[in-house]
């Protein structure tokens, strides 16, 4: 594979290859993977009981400064996988018996992974776990592959956009691509378990001195949306990581009167979902990118 690449919203033009990495998302043209294993730290529509079946990928289009994954999302590491192995690594994953594949943070591979994809019977919802930060032309990429998008919608304003993950126009690409992911799937649909098969589930980190914005985003989906068409997660679990001396604003964390402000809000608005409380701001939940469940040898 080797091609000039323009598929997210940054638009970078940069040359990928098999083996070279390059562009905003430093990554090659071939998927790297960090971990493919159960996961447990979603929606509970999603991770069940036998949890979610993450797979990681490393590089990511966007700079957000307090990012928990920084580990993986700003280098490009991994394991290079064929489309083969990549598919050889979901059937495998999926034969852990996990509810659904989870996709997270892929939206720079989305070619090798469409192709991985396209023809593949896994008998379990693809999960598209994605920044929000996507174009619509790409997203058409994954049309009739991808069953369940989850999307974070982080900004409402582009300063904010800017001056933490670098993309002033996040706000009107994520809105456009929340648009696109529903007209695709359509309304939700939950199976008796209260998995979610089919849909859109709208994520929202509430950031320290971002609470009106996190009032904006939940006005968008109660306003852009029938009424229970789309699910919507509101979390309290910021925790600040290290290196943010030129950010002081997010060096605390979420109050429990605002974190209670906002799901009174939530409820008023008739968003129907999910919501956390503060104590969940941990870094217990970050799993280990170690390789795990990535090649034929190592398994979940």
């Amino acid at each position: 594979m080797d091609y000039i690449c323009n598929d997210c919203p940054r638009r970078c033009g940069a040359r990928r290859t098999d083996e070279t990495a390059g562009g905003v998302c430093l990554s090659p043209a071939l998927p790297r993977v960090t971990r493919a294993a159960p996961h447990f730290g979603e929606e509970p529509c999603i991770s069940g009981t036998s949890g979610s079946g993450a797979v990681f990928f490393s590089g990511c289009s966007l700079r957000c400064v307090f990012c928990q994954n920084r580990e993986i999302s700003r280098k490009s590491v991994g394991q290079t996988l064929s489309v083969e192995e990549l598919r050889g690594t979901l059937l495998r994953l999926r034969d852990t018996g996990v509810h659904n594949i989870n996709l997270v943070t892929g939206s720079h591979f989305v070619r090798p992974i469409a192709e991985a994809l396209a023809g593949l019977t896994l008998g379990v919802p693809v999960v598209w776990n994605s920044s929000g930060y996507e174009s619509v032309e790409t997203l058409r990429m994954l049309e009739g592959l991808v069953q369940v998008y989850m999307p974070d919608f982080k900004y409402w304003k582009a300063e904010p956009a800017k001056r933490y993950s670098a993309a002033a126009d996040y706000p009107e690409t994520a809105r456009a691509a929340i648009r696109e992911m529903y007209r695709q799937r359509g309304p939700v649909c939950l199976d008796e378990d209260g998995l979610l098969r089919s849909g859109v589930l709208i994520r929202h980190l509430i950031l320290p001195g971002q609470e009106l914005a996190a009032m904006d985003v939940m006005d968008f989906a109660a306003e852009e949306f029938p009424a229970g068409s789309v699910l919507f997660s509101l979390m309290s679990q910021y925790t600040p990581m290290p290196g943010l001396e030129r950010f002081p604003e997010l060096q605390g964390r979420i109050s429990s009167e605002t974190n209670d402000n906002l799901i009174a809000y939530m409820r008023r608005l008739g968003l129907e979902g999910f919501c956390q409380e503060p104590e969940a701001a941990t870094d217990e939940m970050i799993p280990a990118f170690d390789g795990t469940g990535v090649s034929d040898h190592s398994v979940p």
